[in-house]
């Protein structure tokens, strides 16, 4: 086994894009859609190339933005890659029907093998909320209704359900059934919301601190929930928690080059630029502009900051960078840092601490080596109001068309 795996360390290492569309400042070039789009899935296959093992796409609706459709990149990237993790780096929980989330992610499933989790939030775009007939005060709400349909759809073959903001169901089935009989592994995601941290330990699933433009400490207070209400539901010591982390770098292979290099970018990125310089930027949040082993150090010290944790993703294609550039720092991420990282990470790992979760791992955690389920279902109109299962392996859930069936 190479070092280069996340077996070595229990841990993913990966990119994440927010798939902007930015004029480069150094050359006045603003690309296309079509172009940024295709150098997207470029990069995605060049993180595979140099080992890495994650890679992540945002979702927005809105120029300058690109990603509306995670699901439909994701697979396309799937196609063309044989180990690579995709994931979302957000999928919008407020604004997308659960039932079409648990229709779309289910299939990129089973077309990708099982290699795909998603991560859900609230995204960081007001208007979003009325373009999709939703209220922004509901905010909040729509969050935890619109997860607790979807948890269910995932879990529970018949599904009657009545909440606040949709039109109830009754002996609904989602299909396809997750692969494997397993559901998609989701990570919650939030830079501020401590709700969202609750969420994420209420079912047992992973918390992702997207660690890019805040102090430490504010992050480590969310963390710190999330780990304690982990134990208080019963899933497990702190320890045992499910946690990832954003970040941010730019390479070369002296400090000096990489500062004189990053800096127009910097200035001129919508998100940051004309705030403060790149030096009190870099001071208070974790991006880091400078050699590989700068990024090495201070990514070793994420460690003593927020405890072992399970996934680290990186941002390297914004604010206007050409493809050639962001490839160059795929090689750095994979050629230097994420080898180092994952000896470092592996150093004096606590046994209790568990890997990043793989679909792989949660089958075997579910089955053993026993069979797996393959979802075969019966002859059926898409009413399961009355009668048995719509699937051969299971029968139907006691009072499932009256509410009462099914499992949290």
């Amino acid at each position: 086994m190479s070092e280069n795996t996340p077996d070595a360390s229990g841990m993913q290492f990966g990119i994440f894009t927010v798939s902007d569309i930015t004029q480069d400042p150094t050359t006045g070039h603003t690309p296309s859609e079509a172009e940024r789009i295709k150098a997207t899935v470029e990069i995605a296959k060049h993180a595979e190339a140099v080992g890495l093992d994650v890679f992540a796409l945002g979702e927005h609706h809105n120029p300058p933005f690109w990603s509306s459709s995670p699901t439909t990149t994701l697979a396309y990237i799937a196609a063309q890659t044989e180990r690579l993790v995709l994931s979302t780096a957000t999928t919008l929980i407020t604004t997308n029907d659960p039932v079409k989330i648990a229709e779309d992610y289910a299939m990129l499933q089973h077309v990708s093998g099982g290699r795909m989790d998603l991560m859900l939030g609230r995204g960081n775009t007001g208007p979003v909320y009325p373009w999709f007939g939703k209220d922004i005060r509901q905010g909040l709400p729509l969050s935890v209704e619109n997860y607790a349909l979807l948890h269910k759809l995932w879990h529970e073959d018949v599904v009657d359900w009545e909440g606040k903001f949709r039109t109830s169901l009754q002996g609904f089935t989602s299909t396809p059934r997750p692969l494997d009989g397993v559901a998609p592994f989701v990570w919650h995601g939030s830079i501020r919301t401590p709700e969202i941290a609750e969420q994420a330990a209420y079912y047992g699933d992973g918390f992702f601190a997207n660690n890019i433009f805040w102090p430490a400490e504010h992050y480590q207070r969310l963390i710190a929930l999330y780990r304690q209400r982990w134990e208080h539901y019963g899933h497990g010591a702190p320890e045992t928690a499910i946690v990832g982390l954003g970040g941010q770098a730019f390479m070369a292979k002296n400090s000096q080059d990489a500062v004189s290099q990053f800096r127009p970018y910097f200035d001129n990125a919508p998100v940051y630029g004309h705030g403060p310089s790149l030096e009190d930027f870099s001071e208070m949040t974790p991006l880091t502009v400078g050699s590989p082993q700068q990024v090495i150090d201070r990514y070793a010290g994420m460690r003593e900051l927020f405890g072992d944790y399970q996934r680290q993703l990186f941002l390297v294609d914004h604010a206007g960078l050409p493809l050639k550039t962001v490839l160059e720092q795929l090689d750095f991420l994979g050629g230097e840092v994420v080898p180092a990282l994952r000896r470092e990470f592996a150093k004096d790992r606590p046994a209790a601490v568990p890997d990043a979760p793989t679909h792989a791992a949660r089958v075997r955690a579910l089955y053993g080596d026993g069979p797996v389920r393959e979802a075969r279902p019966r002859a059926n109109r898409g009413d399961n109001l009355s009668g048995p299962s719509p699937y051969q392996d299971t029968p139907a859930p006691a009072g499932a068309a009256f509410g009462l069936g099914g499992a949290r």
